[in-house]
């Protein structure tokens, strides 16, 4: 029997105490109205290099510059090597946008690029994770920005011989991907995508928005009820992110923000999504409307809850729901990738 709300808002998640701890660490990088103090933040977001040589999964990356011009770059995941068969496939491709409210992390920070290695071993495909510019530095559109040129950069650019795997990768199934402030940004860039004819060979089939980072000015009844269910995430941090990512003097209803409702204009090739909501999380019901405005809207929308998780869940693979999120995404990148084989023309050739 499924958990109510309020039996949930009643109640603390159950996690083990690693989990709980680099939870808290992250909550205690924040003041108390929510800006995040930047020196402390910086002690404890390790990093991890890219490597050509694979690691215990057989995972290689390399790091790949998308735009020299903002110094946007972007770390390649891929498998050493492909599923056993004498002629596999070429393999999807995931765009992956980290989340950190739009300020915080990188494609290079440890959780992160741990991430990107499960999803490349478990998907058996080319991980592209996208290192976007940052706020309060770089505000709206910026990120937004960086997102549509890591995918112009595949679109035009072979990956690099040292990653570029052996079946080559297929073109015509690429999907976004990100969490948080990074589902946020899988969104608009489902919509620059689904309106742009721009495209020469890269052909977008799916999004996965994982715990998206949407909001409003309005106060959703599970941002009190959750307001403080786990450390790392409340709702005077949310309103930092806003404050620091949209334009000076926005307010949370900006279209960057709230993206849900009759109001909202959605591309006519909008693409099939998968959202990922967490029964802890705090910005659930904004999620759950989002979802609700893409079926309202007649968009092909796969919804996953997990009632027990908190924001971020799927960083832990300590934890059950991380692991049962990785089948259904696997899942999803089945369901929807093409049935053709396009590969790079460096790989043709």
């Amino acid at each position: 029997m499924a958990t109510s709300d309020s039996e949930n808002a009643s109640r603390t998640p159950s996690l083990p105490w690693s989990v709980r701890l680099q939870l808290t660490a992250l909550g205690f990088a924040h003041n108390a109205d929510g800006s995040v103090r930047r020196r402390l933040f910086s002690l404890g977001d390790f990093k991890s290099g890219a490597s050509p040589r694979p690691d215990a999964a057989g995972v290689r990356s390399a790091d790949v510059t998308v735009d020299a011009s903002t110094g946007v770059w972007a770390r390649v995941f891929s498998p050493s090597s492909a599923a056993d068969s004498s002629s596999p496939p070429p393999l999807p491709v995931v765009f992956y946008f980290h989340g950190g409210g739009f300020t915080l992390f990188s494609a290079s920070s440890r959780p992160f690029d741990a991430l990107c290695r499960r999803l490349c071993s478990s998907l058996n495909a080319v991980v592209i994770s996208v290192d976007y510019r940052r706020a309060p530095r770089h505000r709206f559109p910026a990120a937004y920005d960086d997102a549509v040129a890591a995918l112009r950069y595949l679109d035009a650019t072979p990956l690099p011989a040292d990653v570029a795997p052996a079946a080559g990768v297929d073109l015509a199934s690429c999907f976004l991907a990100g969490d948080s402030a990074g589902g946020n940004i899988v969104h608009h860039v489902a919509q620059r995508w689904a309106a742009s004819t721009s495209w020469s060979r890269l052909r977008i089939a799916g999004a996965v928005l994982i715990q998206p980072f949407f909001g409003g000015e309005e106060r959703t009844a599970a941002e009190v009820d959750f307001d403080r269910a786990t450390p790392s995430l409340f709702a005077a941090a949310t309103d930092y992110y806003w404050r620091a990512f949209l334009p000076v003097g926005a307010m949370r209803d900006h279209a960057a923000a709230r993206v849900c409702g009759e109001g909202v204009e959605l591309a006519a090739a909008f693409l099939p999504a998968m959202v990922v909501i967490g029964g802890f999380d705090l910005l659930k019901d904004w999620q759950a409307r989002y979802a609700e405005t893409l079926r309202d809207k007649g968009k092909n929308v796969r919804v996953v809850e997990y009632p027990d998780a908190v924001h971020g869940f799927h960083m832990f693979p300590e934890l059950a729901d991380s692991g049962k999120f990785m089948e259904e995404m696997k899942m999803f990148v089945e369901e929807h990738r093409s049935n053709k084989s396009h590969r790079l023309a460096s790989e043709s050739s």
